[in-house]
């Protein structure tokens, strides 16, 4: 959830700012890398499910310049993020891949018969 949409008890919506937005996005791209940090596969693979398009609030007006440095350094974190997301969803799949060719191969060859001479 986006700070613009969070709301107080009341239900009207709490004021924010260019440095709050940004404080936000960028916890949201440390949580991912500690989740990828972790290895826990099942919350990496939800990574691309649960975070829709964001938009900026509309009510912020455009980026003040003295943040315009601060947004493109986490934009290339951001990226940098979702290149290591992807590559391990890759990697999740080719493994998956891999255990199912396994699991259905043909079982190995048993002897017909024992020769108790031996």
């Amino acid at each position: 959830m986006t700070p613009s949409r969070d709301t107080p008890g009341d239900g009207a919506p709490q004021p924010v700012d260019w440095t709050t937005v940004l404080t936000h996005l960028e916890g949201e791209v440390v949580a991912a890398e500690h989740t990828m940090a972790s290895g826990r596969a099942d919350e990496i693979a939800s990574w691309g499910r649960r975070i829709d398009d964001w938009v900026p609030p509309s009510s912020l007006g455009p980026l003040p310049d003295d943040l315009r440095e601060r947004a493109a350094a986490l934009l290339q974190h951001q990226l940098a993020v979702a290149e290591e997301l992807v590559e391990r969803i890759m990697q999740s799949q080719r493994q998956r891949d891999l255990a199912a060719r396994m699991s259905y191969a043909p079982s190995r060859p048993v002897a017909s018969f024992v020769d108790r001479a031996l």
